[in-house]
């Protein structure tokens, strides 16, 4: 198959440390979020909290989603300094973390 066109999804799975507070927690969920306002090349920001009831989530307990425009335009956000800032106080907090960038491809049938 092709290489998609069209935007990227940056997507980190995340548990926390056991001894960071859930207020400590909200503060960097929010810390996040705002980056979309910060950092032009992101477009858009979720996230959540695993609700299934597989058990598959190997201790991951977060998850974050990214859009963006480009591959370009990840490597953009990933060098700015608010990026850098905000990650090395992010990723501090957490205990375990795995990040994918993919491009939504469609399936033809």
């Amino acid at each position: 198959m092709e290489e998609a066109k069209g935007p990227v999804k940056h997507v980190l799975l995340a548990k926390f440390k056991d001894d960071v507070s859930p207020e400590k927690v909200d503060e960097l969920i929010k810390g996040y979020a705002n980056l979309v306002n910060l950092i032009e090349p992101m477009k858009a920001f979720h996230w959540g909290e695993d609700v299934s009831i597989e058990n598959l989530h190997q201790g991951f307990t977060h998850i974050f989603e990214s859009t963006f425009e480009s591959k370009e335009a990840v490597a953009e956000y990933i060098a700015h300094p608010v990026h850098v800032e905000f990650a090395t106080m992010f990723l501090g907090s957490l205990d375990k973390v795995l990040v994918i960038d993919y491009k939504p491809t469609p399936v033809h049938l």
